[in-house]
């Protein structure tokens, strides 16, 4: 789970309780669901909290859910803005893999160490989490004097985002002191080869200008010129990615942060060549809420009084309407910096925060019936069992992977006549790039245990009865979901013959006629390799696995594996 360090001193100072102590400010931030993993060597909170609420990535952010939980705060507060001077003008010669950009403009911020320090944290945890380390979304802050053409002097200043060839330019990057080009940047810095993977592929590199030059070079780093420090008070925030709803929201809670901090927020206009809009976006957005859905999951009787009493100390409003059907619901307001609020039930998780789970009285269900396992997962029970009656040892592995892992590194790709290569069902919004869709087999996913298993004396026998998906236009959902019974075998003597051997056992333990023909599968060598047939129908395939894929597992032995639909034993 993600961490963030708060100092104890400023989240007092910033929520008016001095009179706390560190052991009360953590039972506290328990109740919010930020657990205390231990301190620093600077003494702060290690504090791990839930990914999706990326607006406590900073002391500001949990801060201002304390005093919501405190009842100091209540209901949304949107800051007001002024209207903007600076404008960001879009060039058609930015990349296509990066074209969006928002802005806003910080001004009378008081920036000490602890202050600027919290604003670099949330700025790397924001990279980290929603920016896809970068990826998705970039953030760059700099002093905003530092900019030629500053409204006091210029009047309606223009910065430029645009697309440079990767020597045409040169600029000071951030913990240099000569200048470079974005190409010797990717070769010689530090933090420019770290992020190069994200831009050396571009044909043209972005790029951000003022009247005096190249600034930034996003994703990658910022110039010297416009560093912040604590004597800045007036900040430039600009953001660019993939994805303008994603950078969007990132401003919006960076905006609410350094709001906090006392500084004012004044909008930025940016021009794209065929439209233009004004950021920050600052609007709320509505969830309706059933008042019985919301007693019915929370276990509780409330009037609805109390229903909007918690809603306001949850840092939403809500108030009372009427469904279609002439019942009780609410309308829930949701701030600007809330990303996680996509469904009712969101809304009931806060509202059951704000009233205190240990407040809720446990109680039986009223069901008159005994419990008993599935049809399914008794089948699945019994499979496990037989594997380790093989020898396997059951793993239960993620069910979300990536594209790299589940298809290039098994030599497969998405489409592929071949078992195991569906196309994939895809994370829409993934908060991280090592899980971006659902794996469609399990094959890959016990390759990587085997790769982290390399320290690890032989034989090493693995085998998985696990979820598996991919899309199918058939299906209401339009993905078929399904569980695999996937096994590996590596020794020095593992082969065709030692898979298929043990596949037979289990097709013998659940009665079931087997057949393999040979087939050919590109994550298994040609001629060791053949499909799973149980009962006429072909349900998945069994082989010795490619050197290729051996290699780019990290792997020295050979290495024998089967894999089939588990709904092929019933």
């Amino acid at each position: 789970m993600p961490t963030v360090d708060i100092d104890p001193d400023e989240l007092r100072t910033l929520t008016g309780r001095e009179e706390k102590s560190d052991d009360e400010l953590i039972d506290d931030l328990f109740g919010l669901g930020l657990e205390f993993e231990g301190r620093t060597e600077d003494d702060e909170f290690e504090l791990e909290f839930a990914p999706d609420r990326l607006d406590r990535l900073s002391v500001e952010g949990v801060a201002r859910s304390m005093r919501y939980h405190y009842g100091d705060s209540r209901g949304v507060h949107v800051p007001s803005t002024n209207s903007a001077d600076w404008t960001i003008e879009v060039d058609e010669s930015v990349p296509d893999e990066r074209p969006y950009v928002t802005g806003a403009v910080i001004r009378g911020v008081e920036l000490d160490e602890e202050s600027l320090d919290s604003l670099i944290q949330l700025q790397e945890k924001l990279h980290a989490t929603m920016g896809r380390k970068r990826a998705k979304g970039a953030i760059g802050i700099h002093d905003l004097t530092m900019l030629k053409g500053s409204p006091a002097t210029e009047g309606n200043p223009t910065i430029e985002y645009v697309g440079v060839e990767p020597d045409e330019d040169r600029f000071v990057p951030l913990d240099s002191d000569a200048e470079m080009t974005p190409a010797e940047v990717l070769e010689e810095h530090q933090t420019g080869r770290t992020y190069a993977d994200l831009v050396s592929e571009y044909e043209r590199y972005p790029a951000i200008y003022d009247d005096l030059g190249l600034f930034s070079f996003p994703p990658v780093i910022n110039g010297r010129r416009t560093e912040v420090s604590t004597d800045s008070r007036d900040l430039f925030v600009e953001m660019t990615g993939a994805d303008q709803w994603t950078i969007d929201k990132m401003l919006n809670i960076v905006c609410y942060a350094l709001a906090a901090r006392g500084a004012t927020l004044e909008d930025v206009t940016v021009e794209y060549p065929t439209h233009e809009i004004v950021r920050p976006d600052l609007s709320t957005k509505t969830k309706t809420v059933a008042h019985e859905r919301i007693e019915t999951l929370l276990g509780i009787d409330l009037d609805p009084d109390e229903v909007i009493d918690l809603g306001e100390r949850s840092g939403l409003e809500a108030e009372k309407a009427e469904s279609e059907s002439g019942d009780l619901v609410y309308d829930v307001t949701i701030p600007p910096y809330r990303v996680d609020v996509l469904h009712p039930l969101d809304v009931i998780d806060d509202l059951g925060r704000a009233y205190g789970f240990n407040d809720l009285e446990p109680r039986y269900p009223e069901v008159g019936t005994v419990g008993g396992r599935h049809e399914r997962s008794r089948l699945e029970r019994a499979v496990r069992t037989q594997l380790v009656g093989l020898g396997f040892e059951d793993l239960l592995n993620f069910h979300m992977t990536n594209e790299e892992e589940n298809y290039e590194r098994v030599d497969v790709s998405p489409g592929d006549a071949v078992y195991g290569a569906g196309e994939p069902a895809t994370i829409k919004e993934p908060y991280s790039e090592d899980y971006t869709i659902l794996r469609t087999w399990t094959l890959p996913s016990l390759l990587q245990v085997l790769e982290n298993n390399t320290h690890r004396a032989y034989p090493q026998h693995l085998s998985e009865v696990g979820f598996a998906a991919e899309l199918d236009e058939t299906e209401n959902t339009g993905v078929a979901e399904g569980r695999r019974v996937g096994a590996v075998l590596a020794s020095h003597d593992a082969g065709y013959e030692d898979a298929k051997a043990r596949l037979q056992a289990l097709a013998r333990d659940f009665d079931v006629d087997l057949e393999t023909p040979a087939t050919d599968h590109p994550t298994f060598i040609p001629g060791r390799a053949a499909d799973v047939v149980i009962d006429g129908e072909t349900v998945g395939v069994v082989g010795e696995i490619h050197p290729k894929v051996l290699v780019e597992h990290d792997l020295e032995v050979p290495v024998a594996a089967f894999e089939f639909d588990l709904g092929a034993l019933r």
